[in-house]
């Protein structure tokens, strides 16, 4: 549950498991994207430099798909999660 200066950010799949937690509560800045949320955990290098390179990383707000120019606001939920392949 976000509150008025927060959005809650959600990985899943081998994104959990390779992050090693499931969710993170972060402070909203003014005009923020999906994207820059993405390239800001990157920056924390180690395994989050992984959502940042290589292999595409699929988005939803709200539990709709996104794409990285969404713009988010105070009390989003954005997912982070690999594209599913078939198997």
């Amino acid at each position: 549950m976000g509150n008025e200066n927060t959005l809650t950010v959600h990985f899943f799949a081998r994104l959990r498991e390779e992050l090693a937690t499931d969710s993170l509560t972060l402070p909203v800045r003014p005009d923020i994207t999906a994207g820059q949320v993405l390239s800001d955990l990157a920056a924390k290098g180690g395994p989050w430099a992984q959502l940042d390179e290589g292999q595409p990383v699929m988005i939803a707000v709200n539990q709709v798909m996104a794409r990285p120019e969404t713009r988010l606001k105070a009390g989003d939920e954005v997912a982070f999660f690999p594209p599913v392949t078939g198997g």
